[in-house]
């Protein structure tokens, strides 16, 4: 798909119900643990995308044992028991800042020299924090970018833990890359977080998975963990629908008037992005939690109203949410997520010029936007949607979030088409047949 795909009209409000694909966060935080672990590990419920591919791949680079059957979502790993068996190794991570973030700590535990690159954009994205912290507990952990910025070279003979300060403001993957092969040195580790600390919950996902694996993870405080040198064991673990790709559903049926059921999704969930269908609630939506055995998020679009958001906690969801607010009563202003500047494209700044391309007045801040919607076209006589409005073929920065979040106003918008569509395959190769689908309009029972 390089060709710009066309975005039809709903000409009615969205209703269905849908189970997204394995979270990619999950997958790929299972797949680490997994491989340093003793013994073998079968993972369900897999995302297959290009980001846990890449994964996927680094680990068996590092000659670790990785089977997958991507066709039934299941992955064998054959666990390493805490040690990486390769001396040396070129690890191609793509674009997928989990991956890089996440093997450069597994190198650090290993005997020898590795290399880790990825795309020009990659090249890019800040990593220093985490070197930094290799550095002070005796691993030779160098950027080769401008900035701290990928390649990253990894010389080490081993780390055997201790004491570590690593910084948040930039991303959380670092102090998760970290913690999760503290339990693999012979001294487990005690992690300070220091600074402030960006996405949070996604922090909390990583001791989650850690704990299930055998891990023993014990805050310090509220600005740390101490992590035992207990090593993994390998287990069965099923994977979790993805949050972050519910949010577009959830958000269709805001922006339609429609009704949309997610499965697989509760409560209960270990992902903070769940909390995106209370920010829909907070604009006006019906949002229905069942927490029991058949877990699910419904969410009933009404007329959505502009809010004041804090996004920190839910920041892979902050282009989304700025769609929804193209149709809102009322402006609505996120906050607190300067950090999406260093993601796969600067999720402020382009996200800013691709609202105003579909021509939406935006107002960009140092952490965030503030999006004015237009008159509705109900007030001046017109149908769905807001005055002012139109479509455009926005630009999508090899930004999947970018692609499957704009694509959203098209619901609405005539005119709108994605360029670049294909770039979603990082972690939804099939969003754009499953929007297809619970777009089209249900038959007659």
């Amino acid at each position: 798909m390089t060709d710009p795909l066309a975005i039809p009209v709903c000409p009615h409000p969205i209703v269905g119900s849908i189970r997204p694909p394995g979270s990619k966060s999950i997958t790929n935080r299972a797949l680490v643990c997994a491989g340093l672990a003793k013994g073998e590990s079968l993972l369900t419920g897999v995302l297959d995308s290009q980001d846990t591919r890449v994964m996927a791949a680094g680990l068996a680079s590092l000659g670790i044992g990785v089977a997958t059957d991507w066709q039934r979502g299941e992955i064998r790993v054959t666990g390493a028991g805490g040690r990486v068996p390769a001396s040396e190794a070129l690890i191609d991570c793509a674009a997928s800042g989990t991956t890089i973030r996440f093997l450069s700590a597994v190198c650090a535990i290993g005997c020898g020299t590795y290399r880790l690159d990825g795309t020009p954009r990659m090249r890019k994205r800040p990593i220093g924090d985490l070197l930094e912290a290799l550095q002070a507990l005796g691993v030779e952990a160098t950027a080769e970018s401008p900035g701290g910025c990928p390649p990253v070279v990894i010389r080490s003979q081993g780390m055997p833990g201790g004491t570590a300060s690593v910084r948040g403001s930039t991303s959380s993957q670092f102090a998760s890359g970290l913690a999760m092969v503290a339990p693999c040195t012979s001294r487990g580790m005690q992690i300070t977080f220091a600074g402030t600390l960006v996405s949070l919950p996604y922090l909390d996902m990583t001791r989650r998975v850690m704990e299930a694996f055998g891990a023993d993870c014990i805050p310090d405080g509220d600005r740390g963990w101490k992590i035992a040198p207990t090593g993994y064991r390998g287990l069965t673990y099923a994977i979790e629908p993805d949050a972050s790709a519910a949010s577009y559903f959830l958000a269709a049926a805001a922006i339609t008037g429609g009704s949309v059921r997610v499965e697989g999704l509760s409560h209960r969930s270990m992902q903070g992005d769940v909390g995106f269908a209370d920010a829909l609630g907070r604009m006006g939506c019906t949002v229905a939690w069942s927490d029991g055995p058949d877990e699910s998020i419904t969410v009933t679009g009404r007329a959505v109203r502009g809010i004041d958001i804090d996004m920190n906690a839910i920041s892979d969801t902050v282009p989304t949410l700025a769609v929804v607010a193209l149709f809102a009563e009322g402006p609505t202003t996120i906050r607190n997520v300067a950090h999406i500047r260093d993601k796969e494209t600067d999720r402020i700044g382009d996200l800013a010029c691709e609202l105003r391309r579909l021509g939406a007045v935006v107002t960009e801040h140092a952490d965030g936007l503030t999006i004015t919607p237009g008159r509705r076209h109900a007030e001046a006589g017109g149908g769905a949607g807001v005055a002012g409005l139109h479509g455009a073929t926005v630009q999508t920065y090899d930004d999947h979030r970018m692609a499957m979040s704009l694509a959203l106003a098209g619901l609405q918008v005539p005119g709108v088409l994605v360029a670049d569509p294909a770039c979603v395959g990082k972690t939804f190769p099939d969003y754009w047949d499953r929007l297809a689908a619970i777009t089209r309009r249900p038959e007659p029972a």
